[in-house]
C-alpha cells in the first residue's frame, strides 16, 4: 500500500516533493526557449497544474516526460500566439485618421503645407535634384547622368536644397 501512494503523484506529499525537484530546471529549459522569465513562469505554473488536474492518469515514472511535453506544447502555442499577434500589428499599422486629436491633425496638414512651399521655393536646380533623389529615390550618379552635370554638382545641390529647407522647418 504505501508503495502505491509513493508512486501515486496525486498524493499532495509526493506531488510537492516532485514539484520542487522539476521545477527549476523546467522553468530553465523553457526559459532558453523563450528568452522571457514571464512567459517561461506562466507556462511552468500551467504546466504543473495541469500535471495535478490528471495526476490519476499520469504515473509518477511518466511525470516528467509529461511535464515537459506539455512545456514543449504550450511554449510552442504562446509562440504561435505572439507570431498572430505580430502578424495583426503588421498588417494593421494603418493609424485610424478618425481617432486623432483634430488640433494634430490640422497642425500636421499645416505643416505638410509649408514644407511643400518651401520646397516649391527652393531654386530650380535644386529642387530637380532634391525631388529626384528623395521622392523618386535615385541615386546621386542617375541624376548627375540625367541632369548632364558632375556628381559633385548634385550633391552640392542636394546639400543647398536640406540646408534651405532646415532653416524653413525650424521656423515652423
Amino acid at each position: 500500500m504505501d508503495k502505491e501512494i509513493i508512486n501515486n503523484i496525486c498524493n499532495e506529499i509526493v506531488f510537492s516533493d516532485f514539484f520542487k525537484k522539476h521545477i527549476k530546471p523546467l522553468r530553465n529549459y523553457l526559459l532558453y526557449r523563450f528568452g522571457n522569465q514571464t512567459d517561461a513562469e506562466d507556462v511552468v505554473q500551467n504546466v504543473f497544474i495541469k500535471l495535478w488536474q490528471n495526476c490519476s492518469d499520469v504515473p509518477l515514472l511518466k511525470a516528467k516526460s509529461y511535464i515537459y511535453t506539455i512545456a514543449i506544447n504550450s511554449s510552442l502555442n504562446v509562440i504561435s500566439h505572439k507570431n498572430v499577434i505580430l502578424n495583426y500589428e503588421k498588417n494593421n499599422a494603418t493609424i485610424d485618421r478618425n481617432s486623432e486629436n483634430p488640433q494634430f491633425l490640422l497642425e500636421e496638414q499645416e505643416f505638410k503645407n509649408k514644407l511643400y512651399q518651401a520646397i516649391e521655393n527652393l531654386p530650380e536646380k535644386q529642387r530637380v535634384a532634391f525631388l529626384l533623389h528623395r521622392i523618386d529615390g535615385k541615386k546621386y550618379s542617375e541624376i548627375a547622368k540625367e541632369l548632364q552635370i558632375s556628381v559633385k554638382a548634385v550633391e552640392k545641390r542636394i546639400h543647398l536644397a536640406l540646408l534651405d529647407l532646415r532653416k524653413i522647418v525650424e521656423k515652423i
